[in-house]
């Protein structure tokens, strides 16, 4: 299983949606988004950008969360995504003085 498949399954899953609903939020025709997100979910087929892309915002999450290896970091990415401009900067300021 690629990270790819497997942070869309638990994106998926954790957002209470059906593959066929998150295909049609992500503007896949209603008739096809199922299997295509089954495919996708399966590794059969991998989506371009600007399909992951869609099923990112569908899902409020950054397109990097699909992309990160470790859980940890993937985890950071979406509370980070989800995070208000002015929390973001707190957290860098923050993040900056520990690493320095």
């Amino acid at each position: 299983m690629s990270v790819f498949t497997k942070r869309l399954k638990e994106a998926r899953t954790r957002a209470g949606l059906s593959q066929e609903r998150l295909g049609v939020m992500a503007d896949i025709d209603e008739m096809s988004s199922s299997a295509r997100m089954n495919q996708y979910e399966r590794g059969k087929h991998e989506p371009d950008f600007s399909m992951v892309e869609r099923i990112a915002k569908a899902l409020n999450v950054p397109e990097s969360y699909f992309y990160a290896k470790d859980d940890e970091a993937a985890w950071l990415l979406v509370v980070f995504h989800r995070m208000s401009p002015s929390d973001r900067h707190k957290l860098v300021g923050v993040a900056r003085e520990m690493v320095s």
